[in-house]
Formats: structure tokens, sequence, C-alpha cells
């Protein structure tokens, strides 16, 4: 059994774009996950005590502000239910995302049809956020798990031709 390497060599743009999509999933991962765990130990009062304390100059100035608006609203109805809510979906999808990047920079031909699959579901979800509430976050969000996918399928494609290509010169 030969050793699998971890990173890519990459041939060309697409593979350099493959290998950055993968970096930035990685990287998503570890903010996801780091951010559910801090939900789990963060108490709400302190969320609503931060966001007024972040936009109290901001609405002393113009106490109609849209966004220090939003924000001490947003503070003021996240309750403990929703910080665990939050805590465990972000766990989850951080872990999955920091588990299959792992796999898939190991080589791993299963992990490339995982991370597939697993943000094809991402895309599904945010595609029905965005019907029902658009925003803005999340169309440049789907537009780049799109690409991840498409870009996934192609290296897949390629390390499938070549680990075919291992096991016919083997025999």
């Amino acid at each position: 059994m030969s050793r699998r390497k971890l990173f890519f060599h990459p041939k060309d743009t697409f593979d350099n774009l493959f290998e950055l999509g993968i970096l930035l999933k990685l990287l998503d991962g570890l903010v996801e996950t780091v951010s559910g765990l801090a939900l789990l130990i963060i108490r709400p009062v302190h969320i609503v005590h931060w966001a007024h304390w972040l936009t109290a100059s901001e609405l002393a100035e113009d106490p109609h502000d849209f966004i220090a608006n939003h924000i001490v609203h947003w503070a003021n109805s996240f309750t403990k239910e929703a910080a665990v809510f939050a805590a465990i979906y972000l766990l989850v999808h951080g872990l999955i995302k920091i588990v299959l990047v792992y796999e898939v920079l190991r080589n791993h031909l299963w992990a490339y049809l995982a991370l597939i699959i697993v943000t094809a579901a991402f895309v599904v979800y945010q595609i029905y956020h965005l019907v029902e509430k658009p925003s803005f976050g999340f169309v440049v969000l789907t537009l780049f798990d799109l690409a991840v996918i498409y870009l996934t399928a192609r290296e897949y494609t390629k390390m499938k031709a070549a680990h075919h290509g291992d096991e016919s010169s083997r025999v």
C-alpha cells in the first residue's frame, strides 16, 4: 500500500482554484467549529451586553442607524435555546467540513464524493433560505459552494482516473 501524500501539486489554474477552495472550506470549518464552541460557553446575556456596547456610540450619533439597530435587535432576541441550536448547527457543519477537507487533502476518493454531496446539501438549504429571505451573503456563499462542487468533481475525475491507472499497473 502506497503512502498517501498530504496536499496537492497543482498543475494548472483549476488545480490552484481547487486547492484554494478546499483550504477556504477548511478555514470556514475551523471558524464554524470555534464559533459553535464559543456559543456553548458564552451566555446570551453577554452577547446582549457586547451588542449594546459595540453599537452605543453609533446609536448615540444616529439613533436610526440600520445596522446598529439590527445588531441590538438580534442580540435582544437571542435566547439560550437559539444559542444551543446555533452552536450545534455550527459544530456539526464545521466538524464535517474539517474531516472531509482533511480526507480530501489525503487524496481519499470517498472524501471527494462526500464533499460534493455535503456541499450540495448546503447549497439546497442556502437556495431555500434565499427564496425565503434573500441575502447577498447567501448568494456569495452559494456561488462559492457551487464552484467548490465543480472543482471537486473535476479533481475527483482526475484522481479516479489516476487511481485506476495505478491499479492497472499492479495487475
